[in-house]
């Protein structure tokens, strides 16, 4: 049975610190509630901040876990002082449309995503935006990063794959569309294989440096869309699906290895790992945060080789050829864009990121 926390209200987004048993949640009021949590004891609420004038889509710690960043559909991003929840920094006018994602990219470094396809990369020291990529149709869905290859992929609602390149500055490829929205996106056997969850609950394969065209399809997963994916190991991920259930599955061969949670019989919106990955983290409609002992629930299923995201073994920039061209129409039906999506033009904010 996992540790339960009502949160009181839909939440969209989780993050756990780096180093601590803390967990972040933003809601859909705008509000930022941070959690200590542990296995002998009852989750505490720390803070609870009212972080935005509209929903809160996106959490994530930053800065070693000294600040969370949060985003919205106001547009503005904003830094929380984890020990106080005071306000660090916020930008009002980071992106144009609704910020819809948050990555951590290197200790310097963070991405968002809005819902107008729009991916813009944030250096902390220099306190500015160092890359933007208008490389999408609509909203950004999902990211991950290559670390040793300094490229970024996303998904969008418009059905396609991107990978940005970091070092160039420019967009490395983009795939054809796919027959309906990418939600979620990992990167799996060592660097070789992107996987990419879809609305029909199809899993697309990409090949790396073959991007224009996925190479595989797992079309027997499920029925219900995949909202959210998890990297276990190299051979394995775990899903959400619409459904509620959280499943394990194999990647190449493509099996379900085994359902290992029922979070609620509403859509799974976000899966993370605590820090030392004892606990799995899942959020869904019914408004509960819940914490799921990892081990526990991956009995029988064999050894979890926990591994962070898998890297690249070598840079191929060459094999990849650009290409921005999109122009599908798609039925957008996430609801994170059903929710709380006014904009508004806010003013601008040249030291953000100042004092972290």
């Amino acid at each position: 049975m996992a540790m339960e926390i009502n949160l009181g209200k839909l939440a969209f987004d989780i993050d756990f610190h780096p180093s601590d048993n803390l967990v972040a949640a933003g809601l859909i009021t705008g509000h930022l509630h941070l959690y200590r949590f542990s296995v002998d004891s009852e989750p505490l609420r720390l803070l609870e901040v009212n972080a935005h004038s509209e929903s809160c889509r996106a959490a994530r710690f930053i800065n070693g876990g000294r600040a969370v960043l949060t985003g919205s559909p106001d547009c503005s991003i904003l830094a929380t002082d984890v020990e106080t929840g005071a306000t660090i920094a916020r930008l009002d006018n980071a992106h144009e449309a609704a910020v819809n994602r948050l990555i951590n990219l290197t200790e310097s470094t963070v991405a968002s995503g809005d819902d107008d396809g729009c991916i813009k990369v944030w250096d902390t020291r220099e306190r500015s935006c160092c890359n933007t990529f208008d490389v999408h149709e609509d909203y950004i869905s999902d990211m991950t990063f290559a670390s040793d290859a300094m490229k970024l992929l996303a998904t969008s609602g418009d059905g396609t794959l991107s990978v940005c390149n970091l070092r160039r500055n420019k967009v490395q490829v983009q795939s054809e569309f796919s027959e309906d929205e990418l939600l979620s996106v990992v990167i799996m056997k060592n660097g070789r294989k992107v996987v990419c969850g879809s609305q029909t609950g199809v899993l697309l394969l990409y090949s790396w440096g073959c991007i224009k065209d996925c190479s595989d399809r797992f079309v027997d997963l499920s029925p219900n869309s995949i909202d959210t994916m998890l990297k276990l190991d190299e051979d394995r991920i775990i899903t959400g699906s619409e459904n509620g259930i959280i499943n394990l599955v194999g990647i190449l061969p493509n099996r379900i290895l085994q359902p290992i949670a029922e979070h609620s019989e509403y859509p799974v919106e976000c899966l993370a790992f605590s820090h030392d990955r004892k606990f799995l983290g899942s959020i869904a409609h019914d408004q509960m945060l819940k914490l799921w002992d990892l081990d526990n629930i991956l009995q029988g299923s064999g050894n979890s080789q926990r591994n962070r995201d898998g890297a690249r073994d070598s840079d191929d920039d060459d094999e990849m050829d650009v290409d921005t061209d999109s122009s599908k129409f798609n039925k957008g039906t996430k609801t994170k864009r059903k929710l709380g999506n006014n904009e508004h033009a806010l003013g601008s904010s040249n030291d953000f990121f100042a004092d972290l």
